[in-house]
């Protein structure tokens, strides 16, 4: 079993920025890939960005180049870096983890992300 905390979410203006963390615990060796999506109310949850066990990233069209994953040296805790942000980046941000043949297999409890126009 692994464990996924998030924590750095709250309130902000339209064009700041906000850094989430999220902390792994228990099994990680079963982690392969690591990831941070979001739901917003009444919409699909959708994924926001992902980092690799090799440190590749990739990112939704709609926060590239604003946002910024990153994981610490030995891969934990994993980071969203998220700069200029707007009002349609308001939802609750998950972290995930991925686990060899099964998807995004453990999650966080989620963090809110508020931005205020």
């Amino acid at each position: 079993q692994v464990q996924l905390v998030e924590s750095g979410g709250g309130l902000v203006q339209a064009g700041g920025s906000l850094r989430l963390s999220c902390a792994a615990s228990g099994s990680i060796f079963e982690i392969n890939d690591m990831g941070w999506h979001r739901q917003a109310p009444g919409k699909q949850r959708e994924l926001v960005a992902t980092i690799t066990s090799s440190g590749k990233t990739n990112y939704a069209d709609s926060v590239r180049g604003r946002f910024t994953i990153s994981e610490d040296t030995f891969g934990n805790p994993v980071y969203l870096q998220m700069n200029t942000l707007k009002p349609d980046d308001t939802a609750v941000y998950y972290c995930a983890a991925e686990v060899p043949g099964h998807g995004w297999h453990y999650w966080g409890q989620g963090t809110q992300v508020t931005v205020s126009s």
